[in-house]
């Protein structure tokens, strides 16, 4: 399966930090103080009544149970017991007219059905898993008698139906589900039919150039392969190379504000797309055992992500970039192709609110595939958490005891009620050429396999060898690497809070907008691939700006960096290749998930 009852894991150390200042952040407060969640169509009240619900649901719910909160988790079972209770009679679940059914985009069947697959996941509630049923059973029947039909949206998401289908096949085995599959299938896009329109970004708006789009189709033809019972061809890898060949960044993310935006590093990438590619990826890997799906992953929930988001994660941005000398409105034309002028300030819903829904998912389901079962039990992610499962009637208990991905060794402890054997498999990052276990070091063949008979309470030491090492990137710049982490040169910011009220959405402190004001030099090129590696306590933000668990010291050279041609807040592409005047100095590269200010793809200036 690709979704698991993984709610047997529960966080530990870091990560559970992160959760908690999620929960206490818009995650866990959405409901109280966004009037698209809170008065939502979905409950009964007047506002939107399509994505946004259950795109907060979708992570809300996870973060609610793994952090066993019941406030939360009875938020959780309010929303979910009044969209149930509003389904209709023939199983038609969202909200609306009957007669405007044609008009709906089903793309929120799909994504409602999801929610229900998670919260049945946690709670077995039977009442989902039936209402789920008669939805899906409703959709079935309305296609299949043309009175709906895929289009925009629907039609370039229809694989994401396969989720919640996947599970009630498990369940009941029925053949209208399969067929309900393959006209969903039918009607939805090829995706093959639009490579050539990926090479060549464009000031347009399309669903074929989407970045959101593109990233959920990453996981269709695994998806498929499940549930059709079809041999899996890796076209995900085909996909994905050509995507990364002419719009990739240095944090594993694709360009994409809103639209396909190509090889810039000051152009846009919408935050749902680093989400919805984190699940994308989590679900390749899930199915396929490949694990350059969880590299990927590991770089950008790593980097990307934490990046986009505020500490306290009261705010976000639309569009982060990889070189970001300023998040300041735009006075006149948008530097973005297909987004507004305030898309990468940090705020409630700076340019749309889909992100604003949708980002919550990201840590919950990056802890969510930490742990799986497959002939045993298998570590697919470093990430403190225990683990209990019972193999062969006796229980068993793992924790995980990290601070990877800023330290670089790991404490397992297995404990068994009884003597019990099975094999313990834990995939060992690519980028981690040896690895030492127990004092022992081996060459990393991209796991390490242990089995035998468990008793009692055993441990081990599993310990990764890295350099910082700089990295190819575009124009002859680099970026310096080091595990799975990006580093950039931290930019001293001044944040400037803005409180106020648009379309009757009220901006007011915590969930404020902020502009983010450059207050120190930005103008730098490596003078040496040599780094040292200086290890930090930190503080209660696993990604903390201001106390990073870890940073590089750099031998740095200022040099002549230009504006972009129009803007006075948007670093050029590269620089003119002149050195400044200045000495050289000796700066701190922060994590790039720490640095909301931040140089990150810099020249390397020898000479």
């Amino acid at each position: 399966m690709y979704y698991f009852k993984t709610h047997k894991i529960k966080p530990q150390g870091w990560m559970r930090q992160q959760l908690e200042v999620q929960a206490k952040g818009l995650s866990g407060n959405l409901d109280k103080i966004w009037p698209d969640v809170r008065d939502s169509a979905w409950i009964g009240g007047d506002r939107e009544g399509w994505e946004r619900v259950p795109y907060w649901l979708d992570g809300f719910i996870p973060l609610a149970w793994f952090l066993e909160d019941e406030d939360l988790k009875n938020r959780a079972d309010k929303y979910i017991n009044a969209i149930v209770e509003r389904q209709k009679e023939d199983g038609w679940i969202c909200p609306g007219n009957d007669e405007d059914r044609a008009q709906y985009d089903v793309w929120a069947v799909f994504l409602i059905g999801k929610v229900f697959t998670v919260y049945w996941d946690f709670t077995g509630s039977e009442k989902v898993k039936q209402s789920l049923y008669k939805a899906m059973k409703c959709l079935f029947h309305m296609m299949k008698e043309k009175k709906v039909a895929l289009f925009e949206w629907g039609k370039f998401r229809w694989y994401e139906c396969l989720i919640p289908l996947q599970f009630l096949y498990d369940e009941y085995h029925e053949p209208w589900i399969i067929e309900l599959g393959e006209i969903l299938r039918e009607q939805g896009v090829k995706f093959t039919d639009y490579i050539d329109v990926w090479k060549r970004p464009l000031n347009k708006w399309t669903l074929e150039t989407h970045v959101v789009n593109l990233v959920m189709m990453l996981k269709y033809e695994a998806l498929c392969s499940k549930f059709f019972g079809e041999p899996y061809e890796n076209v995900a890898e085909e996909l994905w190379s050509t995507l990364v060949e002419y719009n990739g960044t240095a944090v594993g993310t694709l360009t994409g504000d809103e639209c396909l935006s190509g090889l810039k590093n000051n152009q846009g990438t919408e935050l749902c797309s680093v989400v919805e590619l984190m699940y994308s990826f989590e679900v390749l890997y899930s199915i396929t055992k490949d694990p350059v799906w969880a590299e990927r992953l590991e770089k950008v929930a790593f980097n990307a992500l934490p990046a986009t988001i505020s500490d306290d994660m009261w705010s976000h941005q639309y569009d982060q970039q990889v070189n970001q000398i300023a998040c300041m409105a735009f006075p006149g034309k948008s530097h973005f192709r297909t987004n507004g002028p305030e898309s990468h300030l940090f705020g409630l819903e700076p340019h749309f609110g889909c992100c604003t829904s949708n980002f919550h998912q990201g840590w919950p389901k990056l802890l969510w595939s930490a742990f799986s079962e497959n002939e045993g039990i298998e570590c697919d992610l470093m990430l403190p958490a225990t683990y209990e499962t019972e193999v062969s009637g006796t229980n068993v208990k793992i924790t995980l005891i990290t601070e990877y991905p800023f330290r670089h060794s790991c404490k397992y402890i297995v404990e068994a009620e009884a003597p019990v054997e099975f094999q313990l498999k834990i995939r060992i990052p690519k980028w981690s050429k040896q690895y030492e276990c127990n004092g022992e070091v081996k060459e990393n063949e991209g796991y390490l396999v242990l089995k035998q008979l468990w008793n009692k309470k055993q441990e081990f030491t599993l310990k990764l060898f890295d350099e910082p090492h700089l990295v190819n990137r575009p124009m002859g710049l680099k970026v310096a690497e080091y595990g799975p982490l990006v580093f950039s040169l931290p930019i001293e910011t001044k944040y400037e809070m803005h409180e106020y009220e648009r379309d009757g959405v009220e901006r007011k402190f915590p969930y404020c907008d902020y502009e983010l004001i450059p207050t120190s030099e930005w103008r730098f090129g490596y003078h040496s691939e040599m780094f040292s590696v200086c290890e930090h306590e930190g503080d209660a933000i696993p990604f903390s700006s201001q106390h990073p668990r870890v940073t590089l010291q750099a031998e740095m050279k200022p040099i002549e960096w230009e504006y972009e041609d129009g803007y006075d807040s948007v670093a050029a592409l590269c620089p003119s290749g002149k050195e400044r005047e200045g000495e050289l100095v000796t700066m701190a590269l922060h994590p790039y998930g720490c640095s909301k200010l931040r140089m990150t793809e810099m020249p390397l200036i020898i000479k």
